[in-house]
């Protein structure tokens, strides 16, 4: 089998009715595949995602149909598929990255440094790095191609771009998806605080059903997608530790590079990824 689409992760398989969604050991850094592997990398992102899948199901539905390969074709019962595969719905995806920040920091604190906003949203005054918000803010962009960036866009903006692709329904979409975002993460929040991870923004997916309903896609609040902080060392006024490849982004930044981790920081990296998984789920891998 062939996959149909390769993304900067994944690798995405038809499987006639459904689609396989593999989770490689690739990662990507500032839209930038780099060239390293990291051994059980797409491991951890699936089943973080089915973790957080399962959990949310009663706020939405979700893509998920399995992640065990005895339900797939016998191409996936091999040992490189074990793990980091799942057989998911066919959705039409929607066009808008949902991004949610709970506390100011990344490309929202440098925003908030030269206008008091992010992304069009005006904040309190005095706000340090990493402060916790208000209210955790909504913040859309639109989804690029590999080697492009994402446009962060304003929520008026987000209902002209679904308009486009859904004449009539941009309006009623965007406030959905919004909503949704808010809510997925209040609830996910709240949770991995009591396990001792904040999360500090993460960004979502949502396609249609064959139904027309909105339901979660991709991949789910993964140290890919997510900034996870530890709230034992929680500190405003600076940047925070990380579970997630903020590590790896912070190396790449510090050093001339020609987009390759030193090994030590790949290993680095997946224990990161490891740790953030046991201490939510409770489990190893």
């Amino acid at each position: 089998m062939k996959p149909i689409k390769e993304g900067k992760v994944r690798e995405i398989y038809d499987n006639g009715d459904s689609l396989i969604l593999v989770a490689t050991d690739r990662i990507s850094c500032f839209d930038v595949i780099l060239k390293n592997i990291i051994t059980k990398k797409g491991t951890v992102l699936t089943q973080m995602s089915k973790f957080w899948f399962d959990y949310t199901k009663d706020i939405l539905p979700n893509h998920m149909i399995s992640t065990d390969v005895k339900d797939m074709p016998e191409f996936f019962q091999q040992p490189q598929y074990t793990g980091n595969s799942m057989m998911c719905k066919k959705l039409e995806m929607l066009p808008i990255e949902c991004i949610v920040r709970g506390y100011i920091t990344g490309s929202g604190w440098a925003s908030y440094q030269k206008t008091g906003e992010v992304c069009g949203i005006k904040l309190p005054e005095g706000l340090k790095e990493s402060d916790k918000l208000p209210e955790p803010i909504y913040t859309p962009s639109t989804k690029a191609e590999i080697g492009d960036h994402d446009e962060n866009i304003s929520f008026e903006q987000s209902i002209a771009v679904l308009e486009k692709q859904f004449p009539g329904k941009g309006d009623e979409y965007a406030k959905t998806l919004r909503d949704c975002t808010i809510a997925l993460y209040k609830k996910c929040a709240d949770y991995a605080l009591s396990k001792g991870i904040i999360i500090a923004d993460t960004k979502f997916e949502f396609g249609l059903d064959e139904n027309g309903n909105v339901v979660i896609g991709d991949e789910m609040l993964t140290p890919d997608s997510s900034r996870f902080w530890p709230a034992d060392v929680y500190e405003p006024g600076h940047g925070q530790p990380s579970f997630d490849k903020q590590f790896a982004r912070d190396w790449l930044k510090s050093n001339e590079h020609d987009w390759e981790l030193p090994q030590e920081i790949a290993d680095k990296t997946i224990a990161k990824y490891l740790e953030a998984y046991e201490l939510l789920t409770g489990e190893k891998l």
